[in-house]
């Protein structure tokens, strides 16, 4: 999959009509949103030869605003997609958190070593 990350004249936006999917998505409307993804050929039909995809998604709720979660959920139906769900969500939801003290750890070290000279004003 291309990221398209980059400057913007170098985005590429052709679609790879050789990995098509649909996409399904059923919610709880409290915590969980579990999106299915069925390959299909160019016309419409389902795409036999690949497997489904499953996503679980949410988010969290902090001051600063929602931190979206997302996970590739390895699951067959959509049963074992939602018994899935939970495990996965922690495990994401443990990586983000990480992330962020990573963040402020290095935060914290920059500041540490700026150097202070009397009389400079910056």
């Amino acid at each position: 999959m291309n990221g398209n990350s980059g400057q913007p004249g170098n985005l590429d936006f052709t679609v790879d009509k050789k990995n098509l999917y649909r996409e399904e998505s059923v919610t709880d409307l409290k915590i969980a949103n579990i999106q299915r993804l069925i390959p299909i050929n160019l016309d419409g039909t389902e795409d036999n030869s690949r497997e489904t995809i499953f996503l679980g998604r949410t988010q969290l709720s902090t001051p600063q605003g929602p931190i979206p979660i997302q996970a590739k959920l390895e699951a067959k139906t959509l049963e074992e997609a939602m018994d899935l769900f939970p495990k996965a969500m922690e495990t994401e939801t443990g990586k983000v958190v990480e992330s962020f003290k990573r963040m402020q750890e290095e935060q914290k070290k920059k500041e540490a070593s700026r150097i202070i000279v009397p009389g400079m004003n910056n």
